[in-house]
């Protein structure tokens, strides 16, 4: 796993020369190369400003590690719930049926990292796999040597696997470069199905969270208004698949201890440190609300799963400074991270089914565009207070949770992200093993009668 620091306007500069050579790479990687190091001479000119995937100005928020220089990169404003993506992704089926009928591709040998200036037969293997998924341009020719053409091919096939756009051949690139073409060709077949599941109307306003793709999106008016990198569920703690709506947010919020955290977690690290609780600020409450000490508790034994655990407000709060309630039956919700370092992280797998998003006042702050007095300095004021300040969407928008791991959008471009959860198969049918929502024409309005939050409880009721 690796992590990214220095997000500053560094990472603009250098994030906008790199778009602009990927977008230019296969009609000429040398230049593209080029590119990219200019960014990297002028970035120290260059002043960070405020908008999607950066912060500029806003150092109070102590937000260094919020913005991921992969989301700077100016991307299309088309959404992943579209009829675009839907028929670009239609197109990329039979491009890829081509390339399987043709022989697919050729696995790249293992060994040693490689990244510019390599040389070897390894080299070769990879320049072919590049050229066979178009990443790389026929004409770069077959030279052994790992050149600026390879490796602004790497940073293009890296962009479009949601990988570390570093031009180094590494674990997690190799893994991704010696899929099959077929079962590429087959992931794109089944993800179409669920696209297609989301052909409805979704409404005017909506957000996506793509959780194999740890990314989030708000829509308005079919175009992507702000992405923003996500935390999702773990492997074993998986987040759900759901149509639901954002019905209100808390700013300060505290934090009840789910039981079945409390189970997995708080009871194993108390066993290993008795002040664990009173160093992360949560309170223990009996059943009648008295506040516990821990030292009351016999926590080598089930008496611990009798209380209730709350954590005070705060920049260190798991939740962060924001919560965005969501109905749902599964008892997850949207929330900001104190740990703002993940986001620069290419495994972004780390929660218990909540999904933690990136630069989080951005998101509220759309969220709350039609809620009369929730303009952005209220937003700030609001967190600025330290206390608990709850927010109701006058118009709940409408969320969805989706699994998607391969799409297209109508510039041409592929993408195709891991089957963490392993719920792709090999076969189109492979869909009907993961929850594929259908949407009837009153989905939208059906979705509020799930059950809610209570916002002053921070449980499921």
């Amino acid at each position: 796993m690796k992590t990214r620091s220095n997000r500053s306007a560094q990472g603009l500069a250098q994030g906008l020369a790199n778009g602009l050579a990927r977008r230019i790479a296969l009609r000429g990687p040398a230049f593209a190369a080029l590119l990219v190091g200019f960014g990297s001479i002028c970035a120290s000119s260059v002043q960070a400003g405020s908008g999607d995937g950066y912060y500029g100005g806003q150092a109070e928020w102590a937000q260094r590690y919020d913005a991921d220089p992969r989301l700077i990169v100016k991307r299309s404003t088309t959404p992943v719930l579209s009829p675009q993506t839907m028929a670009a992704t239609e197109q990329a089926i039979e491009t890829y049926r081509e390339i399987v009928s043709n022989g697919g591709w050729g696995t790249v040998p293992s060994g040693q990292s490689m990244r510019l200036g390599a040389n070897g037969a390894a080299v070769v293997a990879l320049r072919k796999r590049l050229v066979a998924s178009g990443d790389l341009d026929r004409s770069a020719g077959a030279s052994s040597i790992f050149d600026s053409y390879v490796d602004a091919g790497v940073k293009h096939f890296q962009a479009r696997h949601g990988l570390l756009e570093n031009g180094v051949v590494g674990k997690e690139t190799l893994a991704a470069l010696n899929v099959s073409a077929d079962v590429r060709l087959h992931q794109l077949e089944t993800n179409l199905v669920r696209l297609r599941s989301y052909s409805g109307n979704l409404g005017d306003r909506f957000v996506t969270a793509n959780i194999p793709a740890m990314a989030v999106e708000t829509v308005e008016n079919g175009a992507v208004a702000t992405r923003h990198a996500a935390g999702v569920g773990k492997i074993d703690r998986q987040s759900p698949v759901m149509m639901t709506k954002a019905i209100d947010i808390n700013f300060n919020p505290f934090w009840t201890v789910p039981p079945s955290i409390v189970r997995k977690d708080l009871i194993p690290r108390m066993q290993k440190d008795p002040n664990y609780l009173s160093d992360h600020k949560i309170r223990i409450y009996s059943k009648d609300g008295q506040e516990t000490p821990s030292s009351q508790i016999n926590w080598n034994t089930l008496e611990a799963t009798n209380y209730t655990y709350r954590e005070d407000p705060g920049d260190m709060n798991s939740l962060g400074v924001v919560r965005i309630n969501i109905n749902n039956p599964y008892g997850v919700y949207m929330h900001d991270t104190p740990e703002k370092g993940i986001f620069g992280d290419d495994d972004r797998f780390v929660s218990s089914g909540c999904i933690r998003v990136q630069n989080v006042r951005d998101y509220v702050a759309w969220l709350l565009k039609d809620t009369p007095g929730w303009d952005r300095p209220h937003i700030d004021e609001a967190i600025r207070s330290g206390q608990r300040v709850d927010a109701k969407l006058s118009s709940p928008v409408p969320v969805y949770w989706v699994y998607v791991t391969a799409w297209a959008s109508p510039d041409g471009l592929i993408q195709f992200r891991e089957d963490i959860y392993q719920r792709d198969g090999f076969a189109p049918a492979a869909a009907n093993s993961s929850p594929v929502p259908q949407l009837p024409s009153v989905a939208v309005q059906k979705a509020a009668s799930v059950r809610t939050l209570d916002p002053m409880s921070d449980e499921p009721q």
